[in-house]
């Protein structure tokens, strides 16, 4: 509803309105801290001068290249320099950012290329025997390393004024819990807001050094591509992950912040690098997904680390909740820490408050054991799923005149307020922070020649949280189950990640109605 309200004149106001853009910030720390270090990229160092004038050089190399505001331009690249310089010179020039999640397959990759019709594929140099396989498939302009540097050493910098802030800033794929990727549409103001959040819950400022262990491609880093320049901090680039590297970078880059699943956690807490001495500054660690473990928390806590639990999908451009910790909580036993640190929390600054509710809509009680699903709404939320509004619709829900985003993430709410997951809805496995649709796995196994039928689901793992384990049929006329070939068939046309890590061969409980029993399977392993 909108409402009359007297500003004591009757003359219209004359100020110039802004729309509000992620891009704006790198516009404003290359004025205000010009010459202070930018971007660590390897032997790469760029300032905010130059880190600006590179992202603008961009933009006009991509309307050099006849790149139109709106044009999609897909972007498969490591953590690097080239992704941060995407994730501004690519808006900036109008045209919408689809950041590729560089562990998929050449066949997955292709498919999202064309979904959304893109125009141009820049890589960097570590993935152009990928790059190369897609452009096979799809015939898109593709920009390497080598050419993305000579174009922006001819360009004419460009700056396309921000049309529209609630248009259409970048395309996020995430399989979620069905087959095909999901494209999530983001708008310039949710990434502004996102930013913004990141900025204020993780205390980035001028002296903050963030280390990228969090992918650039997945939710647009959490937008902290944006929150980072921001701040006018310093972006440590890691281009290929490893304990080792991210323990160089520690001590050697003054790392004071990072983002990570659970799972990297543990591997750099129990990396040889650590050598038991603690950091010589604390680290600010920010980490979604299945909570760590106290025992984990505690050794963290002891190499320096100040670990954050956050809460968000890609359809919310990140993490949308945050366990904002209170200080008196200090002062509870570690057990009392552990349990508080484990819970989702609240909507972070920007964002509308998170609910829990139940089957027809209404917020459950706060009582810690009510369990409902988390739906959401607010400015930071996706404009919905692209070309597919089906998938659109069945992920909202009505109450009222508002609607809401039904995330399928079942929680409950505890007396003050803060959230706590405990379980999901619908049969996603998380291995590692990556989604991995059961769906999709277990519609290439039933292509493969020797399997009748197939069940893929979650197993819990020490090192991933979760692995897919499938168990599957043969045909009547197969010989024998020969498990190397069926891995060999799978990894053509699935990510690494997503394939099984262990095949039970037999027939698969079934409901009278012929639907198998996932449960049933699940309580076997």
């Amino acid at each position: 509803m909108r409402y009359s309200i007297d500003r004591g004149t009757s003359e219209p106001a004359m100020f110039a309105f802004s729309e509000l853009t992620p891009t704006s910030f790198l516009a404003r720390s290359a004025r205000v801290h010009a010459d202070r270090p930018a971007i660590i990229d390897g032997e790469h160092r760029f300032s905010y001068r130059q880190f600006a004038d590179r992202s603008l050089r961009l933009a006009g190399a991509l309307a050099a290249l006849d790149i139109q505001p709106g044009d999609r331009v897909a972007v498969l690249a490591s953590n690097s320099h080239v992704m941060l310089e995407c994730h501004h010179g690519i808006p900036t020039a109008g045209a919408v950012l689809v950041p590729l999640n560089i562990r998929l397959s050449a066949h997955e990759l292709a498919w999202i290329i064309q979904h959304c019709a893109a125009k141009a594929l820049i890589c960097t140099g570590d993935l152009v025997e990928l790059a190369e396989r897609v452009v096979a498939t799809t015939g898109i302009n593709l920009i390497d390393e080598s050419a993305y540097e000579s174009a922006l050493s001819t360009a004419e910098p460009l700056r396309r004024p921000c049309a529209d802030e609630r248009g259409l800033l970048a395309i996020n794929y995430t399989s979620g819990t069905t087959g095909d990727p999901k494209g999530a549409m983001y708008h310039h103001l949710g990434a502004y807001l996102q930013a913004l959040s990141m900025v204020v819950h993780t205390e980035l400022n001028a002296r903050s050094r963030y280390l990228s262990t969090l992918p650039m491609f997945h939710c647009d880093g959490w937008c902290f591509p944006w929150a980072v320049t921001a701040a006018g901090a310093t972006h440590v680039c890691l281009r290929k992950f490893s304990a080792a590297a991210a323990w160089r970078a520690l001590r050697e880059e003054s790392v004071t912040h990072f983002s990570a699943a659970p799972t990297i956690l543990t591997m750099i807490a129990d990396a040889s690098e650590v050598d038991g001495s603690p950091l010589p500054h604390r680290v600010s660690v920010q980490t979604g997904g299945a909570p760590p473990g106290s025992a984990l928390l505690a050794r963290l806590d002891r190499l320096g680390f100040d670990v954050t639990h956050l809460y968000g999908l890609t359809e919310t451009s990140g993490p949308v909740a945050v366990n904002d910790w209170h200080p008196e909580w200090d002062e509870f036993d570690q057990a009392t820490r552990a349990r508080l640190s484990a819970r989702q929390g609240v909507g972070n600054v920007t964002a509308d408050q998170v609910r829990v509710v139940d089957d027809d809509g209404a917020d459950v009680p706060a009582d810690a054991t009510t369990i409902g699903e988390i739906a959401l709404r607010g400015n930071t939320l996706m404009l919905g799923y692209y070309r597919d509004p089906e998938r659109t619709r069945a992920a909202s829900i009505q109450r009222s005149d508002e609607t809401f985003f039904r995330t399928g993430d079942l929680a409950v709410r505890h007396p003050d307020g803060y959230i706590e997951i405990r379980d999901r809805r619908k049969d996603v496995i998380i291995s590692g922070g990556e989604n991995i649709s059961s769906v999709e796995v277990e519609r290439v196994l039933d292509h493969h020649p020797s399997i009748l039928e197939s069940a893929v689901v979650a197993c819990p793992d020490e090192q991933w949280g979760e692995v897919p384990v499938a168990f599957v049929t043969l045909r009547d006329d197969a010989e024998s189950f020969d498990e190397g070939s069926v891995v060999a068939f799978l990894r053509t046309r699935l990510a690494g990640f997503k394939v099984p890590k262990r095949f039970v061969i037999g027939p698969l409980p079934k409901t009278s109605t012929g639907k198998i029993q996932k449960n049933i399977l699940r309580e076997q392993l």
